[in-house]
């Protein structure tokens, strides 16, 4: 008689009613479809599968649940912030199709949509996503976990802009969550409240008349920076939402696409995006130049929005902050070696919640400094100064999630979190525990 561990039996159910790959340890396609993006994490799964459709998921969701094994999601990686040792790693990477409404404003995609995919789709149309600095990054992760890009300050967090998903649930059901159905607190969970909910197999969402902007990089002396900055902390409070910055304390790579008077330099670089007129910007940004000492380079240009690609940082550590007080000016000034730390501005629409925004916490901090990480003591000095709140983009380390959010958004996320995964089936990455209430699932 044959005897089968849990782990072979989960594998030959799956293998019974998947469309897509099933990969166990050892087998063809498993190293590469178990790591994140990240290498520092690195994952060892008792069987990864790569979803092909909506029932692909809910079977990897119901034999998860059944065999008792830990269930993790994964499209690009970019998010991934635990190892799935020994559990269930569901690839979405196969699910990307992106349809555009014009007419209606809207995208809807699959969960292994990257960026770059709705972006190409939704220039056409003159149309843009509230994408983040990479296309690379995948769409549904992000914005679950509240999606902060370069036209946050003009029309708010990626998750504010979320009309709809398709959610498959602990239980194996598939639910349509929106503003007005039965799983309307399901849908403003999903709104920033990352994805211990579901998963997303499909997502809906608002598109903006966004066709062209200004955009790009200016760099400075680096023995401007602490009059940079302290201008800075004046400055952001009386520029209009159009008009996004960034300043950036880096050694510029030695590369051709750097501009050659800073390769391989210390220098300031201010990074700008505006969908205003690029004369307005400009004039709005002359102080910062003055304060800097004049650039070295600049690259401002008006570009279509689909094509600035305004990059960002790696691995890091971020803080919030209400204000940059002298010490922190001090310790960031300080940083030196290859290392990069980035101030930036966030304000305008992201600080203004509507009365039915989801649950993305800390909206009215004005600015966040982020890290490299391994820079040593930066991070103990700034945390005094710090508001000890978080974002969840960015935060990696998963015992800090309720930090992410206002103590009665998490405690209404617990209660929702009971009523659709009470016995925690999503409980890798940044999780919301289920409160300890007898709710049964909705529905």
């Amino acid at each position: 008689m044959t005897t089968h561990t849990p782990i072979s039996s989960a594998a030959l159910r799956l293998r019974g009613v998947f469309t897509g790959p099933v990969h166990l340890p050892g087998e063809p396609g498993y190293d590469e479809q178990r790591r994140p993006l990240y290498a520092p994490i690195d994952p060892r799964p008792a069987l990864v599968v790569q979803a092909a459709d909506a029932g692909d998921v809910r079977a990897a969701v119901t034999v998860a649940r059944e065999h008792g094994m830990p269930l993790a999601v994964q499209a690009t990686g970019h998010g991934t912030h635990d190892p799935a040792d020994g559990g269930l790693l569901l690839r979405t990477s196969r699910m990307s199709d992106v349809m555009v409404d014009p007419d209606r404003r809207l995208a809807r995609v699959g969960p292994g949509a990257c960026w770059s995919q709705v972006l190409a789709a939704a220039a056409p149309f003159g149309l843009a996503p509230l994408s983040g600095s990479h296309s690379s990054v995948g769409v549904t992760g992000y914005t679950l976990g509240g999606g902060v890009g370069w036209l946050a300050r003009r029309y708010g967090f990626a998750a504010d802009s979320v009309l709809r998903a398709q959610v498959v649930t602990a239980d194996g059901r598939m639910v349509t969550a929106d503003a007005y159905g039965e799983h309307a607190d399901l849908w403003w969970a999903l709104r920033g409240g990352g994805g211990s909910f579901g998963v997303v197999t499909a997502l809906e969402f608002a598109l903006h008349p966004v066709e062209q902007v200004y955009a790009g990089t200016a760099y400075f002396p680096i023995e401007g920076a602490a009059d940079l900055l302290t201008r800075y902390r004046r400055w952001i409070h009386d520029v209009p939402d159009e008009l996004s910055t960034a300043v950036l304390l880096t050694t510029a790579p030695d590369a051709p696409d750097v501009p050659a008077p800073v390769r391989g330099r210390r220098v300031v670089a201010i990074k700008v995006m505006s969908t205003g007129l690029p004369g307005d910007a400009r004039r709005l940004l002359r102080p910062l130049w003055l304060a800097a000492g004049g650039p070295l380079a600049e690259d401002l240009r008006s570009v279509g929005y689909a094509r600035a690609e305004m990059g960002g940082t790696g691995p890091a550590h971020v803080e919030l902050f209400d204000d940059l007080p002298d010490p922190v000016i001090d310790a960031l000034v300080g940083v030196g070696g290859p290392a990069t730390v980035e101030v930036r501005h966030w304000g305008g629409a992201m600080a203004e919640a509507g009365p039915d925004a989801g649950p993305v916490g800390n909206r009215r901090t004005p600015l966040s400094v982020v890290v490299d990480a391994g820079v040593p003591g930066l991070a103990a000095a700034l945390r005094p100064h710090a508001t000890g709140g978080s974002f969840l983009n960015f935060l990696h380390d998963t015992t800090r999630t309720a930090t992410a959010y206002t103590r009665e958004d998490h405690r209404r996320l617990s209660r929702i979190k009971a009523a659709y995964d009470p016995e925690n089936v999503f409980a890798l990455g940044h999780v919301i525990p289920p409160a300890r209430l007898a709710v049964p699932a909705a529905g």
